[in-house]
């Protein structure tokens, strides 16, 4: 099947500005950071049902390498990607985004 998978434009922000820090970090350590991010959007779309649900509709990947959730929202063929998060902050500041 196929789905049509949507980034909001807080999640966009949310990955440039993770890019912003790991870019400082290190020359090349933002790109492989968005490689990283890439790589679970494509799983996601692959089979967004496979991830769990961890609040209400809204479910969640973690990103390989990096201490980053992918929080989306998946409903029939559309998967809205909400929020691109650290894994220490504070849950509640994404339960709005849903």
């Amino acid at each position: 099947m196929n789905y049509s998978l949507t980034v909001r434009k807080e999640a966009g922000l949310d990955i440039n500005t993770a890019f912003e820090y790991y870019e400082n970090k290190r020359v090349g350590l933002g790109h492989d950071f968005l490689l990283c991010i890439e790589e679970c959007l494509s799983k996601i779309e692959r089979t967004p049902e496979h991830y769990k649900i961890i609040y209400k509709e809204l479910r969640r990947i973690a990103v390989r390498r990096f201490p980053y959730r992918i929080l989306y929202l998946f409903q029939d063929n559309l998967v809205i990607v909400t929020a691109v998060f650290h894994a220490r902050k504070d849950p509640q500041a994404w339960e709005s985004r849903t």
